[in-house]
């Protein structure tokens, strides 16, 4: 794993990671092989094709790390949560369909966090 700018990390496997600032975590985006994204090549304003869709369910969290339990609904089954956009040009446009704040906003990748960094 290495830093390749100072937004986007490379992991085994052809995969590139980002940070999420509507999510306040990392997305992985496969950029070689088969079942691979489109990337324009560029670290420092990416572009990913198609839309990058991460879904999980809510995790429990106490000083940072996970309990090993999941937010539950009022029915008892995890929360699921969505994150739906467009990287375009360094740009990442938050679909209506994110569970997030940011959903319908466009704003720029951010940085990763100093922790990803090293």
């Amino acid at each position: 794993m290495a830093q390749i700018s100072k937004f986007l990390r490379s992991l085994e496997s052809g995969k590139l990671m980002y940070w999420c600032q509507g999510c306040e975590d990392a997305h992985v985006v496969t950029v070689e092989g088969s079942r691979a994204w489109g990337y324009n090549g560029n670290p420092d304003a990416p572009t990913f094709t198609p839309s990058v869709l991460t879904q999980w369910h809510k995790l429990v969290r106490e000083g940072g790390r996970w309990t090993g339990e999941y937010h539950r609904d009022a029915n008892g089954d995890p929360i699921k949560q969505v994150c739906h956009t467009f990287i375009t040009n360094g740009q990442v446009q938050f679909l209506s369909d994110c569970s997030h704040a940011l959903a319908g906003q466009t704003l720029l990748l951010p940085e990763l966090p100093e922790y990803l960094r090293s």
